[in-house]
């Protein structure tokens, strides 16, 4: 959500920052709602002052036992407490409106973040690591399948399309991935694991800006809840409606769980195999910082989905994403792509964005300085570390062995009971 008065302030700046977005903003409609909306609100605080008054005024007139007057007074009261409503409903349908307006603009750009239509316009950051040199690469489907492991047909039959079972080593693979990300994550790099909801509300749901520009993304059950798409939603959500102390900042949150996308307008990208599904497992981070830092926190928390993969041995890039690649809440996103061998390229497998104080206006997330007056909203940052599907997938390919067996990482053998190979 936007700062209203950072927008009555600056509203050319305002404009310009969506123009990067490529999204053109009427501002003299947001302008003029919120006038009205505080116009609204000046007359009904007058009101409502007469009426206090209005209301003494009776008392002072019966204990002079001048009844008309009183009577008059109580006329006034009566025609305040009218226009008291009257006033409140024209604050209450401006302030609706105007809500209707921001709730659906999306976040401004970093003033470092480049300008481009598409992922075309995103820019590298680095690389790390050189794909290995494999002859006739087969995708991670094909592998799988010929294990006889990954059964795409029996999970079609049970759920349709864009979903699979896996079996014996590679269902045990999936589980090591998450908790050898969770380790690193909580015993290295200081986040503390959660256990949180996969089903949340709609204020969760509308704090991460999932509501409402993106419901048909989500899944709903009938009775009104939501399923998570990402972690993010319930990590985040820990800080809805609090206030916290300075000193206790940053928050870092991590937590494996299960995701669920209905992957709506997908239609044709990726159908086989499991790069895009409607459930899939992902390691969260989510931090919660003091405005001052969270351009170091980002920096930090890409670096600690970039260790997974160094980890891991799987090479990867780093790309700053563009105004117009960039997702709805973000003010500034690195994307890591690793390098699949069957694709001949690199696909994203983390996100990772600093979203500012926009989530926290929406979710009414703030913090009390040591020795200051009033509350400030802080900064949220989330990030995939990392989609354990995807990362899968990548061991797959980039292990994968003339033979059809796939070699397991080196670090990820102790939470295979030393297992060396999957053939």
């Amino acid at each position: 959500m936007h700062d209203i008065k950072a927008i009555r302030e600056a509203p050319q700046a305002f404009v310009a920052a969506l123009a990067r977005r490529k999204l053109p903003v009427e501002v003299a409609a947001i302008l003029g709602l919120d006038a009205a909306k505080r116009a609204a609100e000046t007359q009904k605080q007058q009101a409502e002052a007469g009426r206090n008054a209005a209301s003494k005024a009776i008392g002072q007139a019966k204990a002079r036992k001048d009844e008309a007057e009183a009577a008059r007074l109580m006329g006034e009261v009566e025609a305040l407490k009218a226009a008291i409503a009257a006033y409140g409903a024209e604050e209450d349908h401006a302030g609706a409106d105007l809500q209707a307006i921001l709730e659906r603009l999306p976040n401004l750009p970093a003033e470092d973040v480049p300008d481009g239509e598409d992922e075309t316009g995103n820019v590298e950051v680095r690389r790390w690591g050189i794909p290995r040199a494999i002859a006739n690469p087969r995708d991670h489907a094909v592998l799988g399948e010929g294990l006889g492991l990954m059964d795409f047909a029996a999970a079609a039959r049970m759920s349709g399309a864009r979903f699979v079972v896996l079996k014996g080593a590679l269902a045990r693979l999936e589980r090591a991935l998450g908790a050898f990300m969770i380790d690193i994550h909580t015993q290295e790099h200081g986040y503390q694991e959660i256990s949180p909801p996969l089903l949340v509300r709609d204020a969760a749901a509308y704090g991460t800006d999932k509501l409402p520009k993106f419901a048909e993304d989500l899944f709903k059950t009938t009775n009104g809840y939501w399923l998570i798409s990402t972690a993010e939603m319930s990590l985040t959500a820990l800080v809805m409606d609090q206030i916290l102390n300075e000193q206790d900042l940053p928050l870092r949150f991590t937590a494996v769980t299960p995701c669920f996308r209905s992957e709506a307008g997908s239609a044709g990208r990726d159908v086989r195999g499991m790069i895009r599904q409607h459930q899939f497992y992902k390691v969260e981070l989510v931090s919660i910082t003091a405005p001052e830092h969270s351009v170091a926190e980002h920096e930090r928390m890409t670096q600690c989905a970039e260790t997974i993969l160094e980890r891991l041995e799987l090479p990867f890039r780093r790309m700053l994403l563009c105004t117009g690649d960039m997702g709805f809440g973000a003010r500034k996103t690195y994307d890591l792509e690793v390098w699949l061998p069957s694709q001949n390229t690199y696909r994203e497998i983390s996100s990772c964005s600093n979203c500012g104080d926009f989530q926290a206006r929406r979710m009414q997330a703030r913090f009390r300085r040591e020795g200051a007056k009033g509350n400030e909203f802080v900064h949220s940052l989330n990030g995939s570390a990392l989609a354990v599907g995807r990362t899968l997938v990548a061991i797959l390919e980039n292990f994968q062995n003339e033979d059809g067996s796939v070699t397991i990482p080196a670090a990820l053998r102790p939470y295979l009971g030393g297992m060396e190979k999957i053939g």
